[in-house]
């Protein structure tokens, strides 16, 4: 993972973050706290130790999940984004614009891990576009999803909700 600086955000462009410096420690956690936290099945987080995190569009809102731990979110749209513990706050991997630059390394929390989890890859896979005929709307979508890169403003003038 390289000095590059990496930026990211929410789904909705309301929170932005800068992160520069080198990023080692990208992980997978699959403890039942993590799993809530993200409504998911494991919670990819990277951490920022020893990197410069610097939050460049608005302000996360935090839930303490345990005695040591918060959780940043966008109050906007929901998007989970940190994970603040004493010893450093982790970043979703999924809310950086580049979340492939950042592969994980490492699995915590293997307690919690559901056992299907090591068998998605052998699941059939279909582009969108496939589900067409029975979901025509799929070829109708139209995102108003920030985009994966930094603005200056945010949402754009012709945006609706």
């Amino acid at each position: 993972m390289t000095d590059r600086p990496h930026t990211g955000g929410c789904q909705c462009g309301a929170i932005r973050f800068r992160v520069t410096g080198t990023l080692t420690d990208s992980s997978v956690c699959h403890c039942r706290m993590c799993q809530k936290a993200f409504g998911a099945y494991y919670a990819p987080l990277v951490s920022t130790r020893g990197a410069e995190l610097t939050w460049t569009r608005g302000t996360r809102k935090t839930f303490r999940s345990s005695n040591f731990v918060e959780r940043g979110f966008c109050a906007d749209c929901g998007t989970p984004l940190t994970y603040e513990a004493p010893d450093g706050v982790a970043i979703a991997a999924g809310a950086f614009d580049d979340p492939s630059a950042l592969p994980p390394v490492v699995q915590f929390g293997t307690e919690g891990k559901i056992g299907f989890v090591d068998h998605l890859h052998e699941l059939p896979g279909h582009a969108t576009e496939e589900d067409a005929e029975a979901a025509p709307f799929v070829l109708q979508i139209v995102s108003y999803q920030h985009p994966d890169h930094d603005t200056e403003t945010w949402p754009p003038e012709n945006h609706h909700d």
